[in-house]
């Protein structure tokens, strides 16, 4: 197998990103093992659609398309050390059922297709949407090609049955694997086993379930990653979304420190080894700058499946490491697999193939371009 640390050296985007060789080397030992499983060969980059986006070989796609939605406004009575709830506060508020049936009907006629549906939560990380089930329900039967992804929070047996009746196409909940964590940086009072809980509740239902795992949420130290993994792997979801905390909001006496690449690298390999037959995708929730591209270098060895935002050269990277190639306007969270639950694959973003083609010419002029494997759609 070539030495990947050369391939990375020929993507010019990726000039001066300095990547860990050991690990580098580790990932690349396992890749025919990756490639024998159905579930690691292929990577599809979105871009998220409430994000403005684009790079050298992404062009990004409208806003309106997959729309954040609040039933809070920009209120949590939680206030993590990590948000300060501050994250809702772009999004467009909907406070009442009637609010929420007039926002879709504004969104649609603006072109959406789909929409995040969230809130703050309450004092137990609950959000509570139980005036709203009726107008999710009612804008599923007039709309029902309209797709709607759910923050969950916490529930029980009777929540997620409530959220499967309303029509919901998509639920996700943050899984947190130390306790410490959920004390000190949720300001909450519930256990690791609550968080279980409430990912097992959402598995027993017709819910496409994908729960996050935050890497680095205790302060950017990795503390209970591994357990909420394990955790994960009990249940089998749909997916799994991994993120990296980006605590912009945090407060001056409780400082995060930025995660380092290298320690997020090898959570993907784990991640991968742990789930080899589920959808893994990283979310635009990542550190910016070179610490990103680090970040998207490893995601793309170590075979995520997905990755949203991606920073500029990953798709070559993919393509050079032989992996099959896909673009998809849509938000990572409603992806499973093939299957993409928010645009039509005939809008958004498109590779610019051209641009790739001329480059590969320049530099490998007796390479055939036939042997780069590239999909879009």
């Amino acid at each position: 197998m070539n030495n990947w640390l050369n391939i990375v050296e020929q993507v010019e985007p990726l000039d001066g990103v300095r990547l860990d060789a050991p690990l580098v080397a580790e990932l690349a030992r396992r890749r025919a093992d990756l490639d024998a499983r159905s579930a690691a060969g292929r990577i599809n980059f979105y871009t998220p659609t409430f994000k403005a986006y684009a790079t050298s070989e992404l062009a990004g796609c409208g806003k309106s398309a997959w729309p954040a939605v609040s039933i809070t406004g920009g209120e949590c009575k939680l206030a993590c050390d990590h948000c300060k709830a501050k994250i809702l506060e772009p999004m467009i508020p909907a406070r009442t059922p009637d609010a929420l049936w007039r926002v879709v009907n504004e969104q649609i006629g603006a072109g959406a297709q789909g929409m995040l549906l969230t809130g703050g939560s309450n004092h137990r990380d609950e959000v509570e949407y139980d005036a709203f089930y009726p107008a999710i329900r009612r804008v599923k039967d007039a709309f029902p090609a309209f797709r709607i992804a759910m923050h969950t929070a916490l529930v029980d047996r009777d929540i997620a049955r409530r959220m499967e009746d309303s029509g919901i196409d998509a639920a996700m909940m943050d899984v947190i694997g130390a306790q410490d964590t959920i004390s000190q940086v949720y300001h909450l009072r519930r256990g690791v086993d609550d968080f279980e809980r409430s990912l097992e509740c959402l598995t027993q239902t017709s819910l496409k379930v994908v729960p996050h795992i935050v890497i680095g949420l205790h302060y950017g130290r990795m503390l209970g990653e591994w357990n909420a993994l394990e955790i994960v792997a009990r249940h089998q979801p749909d997916a799994l979304v991994l993120v990296v905390v980006m605590p912009i909001y945090a407060p001056a006496d409780r400082p995060f420190v930025t995660p380092q690449a290298r320690q997020v690298g090898r959570f993907f390999m784990d991640a991968r080894a742990a789930l080899p037959d589920i959808p893994l995708l990283l979310g635009c929730a990542r550190p910016a700058g070179g610490v990103k591209a680090q970040i998207d270098s490893y995601a793309v060895m170590a075979g995520l499946n997905g990755i949203a935002h991606p920073a500029d050269g990953m798709v070559e990277l993919a393509v050079r490491l032989k992996r099959e190639v896909r673009v998809t306007p849509a938000c990572c969270s409603i992806a499973f697999g093939d299957e993409v639950l928010a645009l039509d694959r005939d809008e958004g973003i498109s590779v610019d193939l051209q641009d790739l083609m001329q480059r590969e010419r320049a530099r490998a002029p007796h390479r055939r371009l036939a042997d780069i494997r590239i999909v879009t759609i």
